[in-house]
């Protein structure tokens, strides 16, 4: 069970990064313009400092307690603070004093105010493209609201207090009206019962003054203890960096945003996508084993790799598709292969071209037949002529296959090629002529490599399926479409063909989620001798 957990892990570990492989240079993109237009667009915002300040609340002495009422009157009291610090009233008195050509509700945009958690202390912030001027707006905000705070409490005992200074004003002016006149009338003994009368109502001004200035302090001191204060523990400095646009956070979550763009885009591309990408989509999609895998190369309609360059990585892949389909059919010996594809340009001929001269330079005797009478391409790659061939044999009462099989430059290959083509291809491929004619190749020849038209697009290869020991199947990775793979297998089983396996062809080796290209120099060095020697065979035979 671990081992099979392992391995399910090990496989979805390569299909993650394989898939990365893939479309990495689209995460890159996304993730790269993501990031390249955030840091634009910051380098063209205009930078927006802020300028903070620390104010405390300090509740009226009278409401001081140190119960938990008194706690929560303070926080209350705070919270309150926090909405009266924007009022218009405390704007306008700040435009006035800074001479600013703003308006209250325009400044009112750039401040913000709140409580520090559940303390007294109030933080207001301000926001301008000046950083000195943000700072000098935030201290006469605090400067401006602490005078108005103080005057709207000390105007309720405003009246109080007016009218006991106009009291004691009063009684001082009777009080030394009165000293003067007594002064005056300390030279006149007649008149002494008249100065005892003026002491006695000096005394008594004096009485009432000092009972007036005692209640004026009473009054002063309840004012006091009922006036809550504002104190500015931490003044406003101009700050030294912006607070937006911060250029590398934005260009940061631009970028990991332009990952996760591109990520969606690939999950909705791979979700979408309907095509076979490589040997785990045919193994577990299709139930076919991969017998071979053919990396893209520049393949010419009139030469094919095998011959032009028998020593090159393309080469050493037919050698192992030839080498596999010697174990594809281990109860019956194989003796004619039939190569054909979902449907066209998935390459089939160049495959069935490279697969016989691969088998033909083993020392084994390979006949090529052209099946594809609507699109024959055999005679282009072999570079012989196309005057007579396989349709020539229909006409013949009695047809003979001495001289009809064209020697090629490859030893050992001979080649069979479509002649004019018939107007009714099917139903002669489908004829019981058809069959002695197969029958008559393959007692000439030790192995035979026919080439049909495409599964789906006309029932040439269906017919004929049936009439050979086994069929190989060719896809192009990233451009056969599964459903198509799908019915071409079905139609195939339908008429009871032996399919041997799939044919991987052009597949990208760079660009591919499968990566091979570790073998191309093992291909170059370590298989020369084997070219060799199966060159020193076909010789000797």
């Amino acid at each position: 069970m671990d081992r099979i957990e392992t391995q399910s892990f090990s496989e979805m570990l390569s299909h993650y990064f394989a898939l990365f492989w893939h479309w990495g240079w689209l995460l890159i993109l996304t993730t790269v313009l993501a990031g390249s237009a955030a840091f634009i667009t910051s380098k063209l915002i205009i930078p927006i400092y802020q300028a903070s300040t620390l104010i405390l609340v300090n509740p009226a002495p009278a409401s001081t307690t140190q119960d938990y009422t008194s706690l929560i009157a303070g926080q209350a009291l705070a919270q309150t603070y926090v909405q009266l610090v924007t009022a218009r009233p405390i704007l306008e008195g700040v435009i006035t004093k800074l001479g600013l050509s703003i308006s209250p509700d325009d400044l009112i945009k750039d401040i913000t105010s709140k409580v520090v958690g559940t303390t007294q202390l109030i933080q207001v912030n301000v926001e301008d493209r000046d950083p000195r001027r943000a700072a000098q707006i935030a201290n006469a905000l605090i400067a401006e609201f602490s005078d108005q705070n103080m005057a709207e409490q000390a105007s309720r005992y405003a009246a109080s207090k007016l009218s006991l200074e106009n009291q004691l004003t009063q009684l001082q002016q009777q009080i030394q009206n009165t000293n003067q006149v007594l002064t005056d009338l300390a030279s006149d003994p007649s008149r002494q019962s008249e100065r005892d009368q003026l002491n006695l109502t000096l005394a008594q001004y004096q009485q009432s003054y000092a009972n007036l200035l005692q209640s004026y302090e009473q009054l002063r001191l309840a004012e006091t203890q009922s006036i809550s204060t504002i104190v500015q523990k931490e003044p406003a400095i101009p700050p030294e960096k912006p607070i937006r646009p911060k250029t590398m956070r934005d260009t940061i979550l631009a970028s990991f945003v332009g990952l996760m763009l591109g990520a969606g885009i690939v999950f909705l591309i791979e979700a979408m996508d309907d095509t076979l990408k490589g040997p785990e989509d045919v193994n577990r999609k299709l139930g076919l084993p991969v017998l071979g895998f053919i990396a893209t190369h520049k393949a010419q309609e009139t030469k094919l790799i095998t011959v032009s360059e028998p020593l090159s990585p393309i080469s050493e892949a037919f050698r192992s598709l030839r080498t596999n389909l010697q174990y594809a059919s281990v109860d019956q010996p194989l003796r004619s292969v039939m190569v054909t594809s979902p449907s066209p340009a998935d390459g089939k001929s160049t495959i069935a071209g490279n697969l016989a001269v691969i088998i033909a330079q083993a020392g084994r005797h390979v006949v090529l037949l052209d099946a594809d009478l609507r699109r024959p391409m055999i005679h282009k790659l072999l570079r012989i002529s196309n005057r007579a061939g396989l349709s020539g044999f229909f006409t013949e009462a009695e047809f003979s296959l001495n001289g009809n099989i064209r020697r090629t430059e490859v030893p050992n290959l001979g080649a069979i090629t479509t002649g004019d083509l018939p107007p009714n291809p099917s139903e002669l491929l489908a004829s019981d002529k058809m069959t002695k004619i197969l029958e008559q190749i393959c007692n000439l020849a030790d192995f035979v490599v026919l080439d049909t038209p495409p599964v789906l697009v006309v029932t040439d290869a269906a017919v004929l399926a049936s009439k050979v020991d086994g069929v190989l199947l060719v896809v192009k990775p990233g451009v056969s479409k599964l459903q198509a793979c799908k019915q071409a297998i079905e139609q195939l089983k339908i008429v009871g063909a032996h399919i041997l396996g799939v044919v991987l062809n052009d597949v990208e080796i760079n660009r591919s989620r499968y990566r091979y290209s570790s073998y191309k120099r093992y291909y170059q060095d370590s298989y020369k001798k084997r070219y060799k020697q199966d060159s020193e065979k076909s010789t000797t035979r």
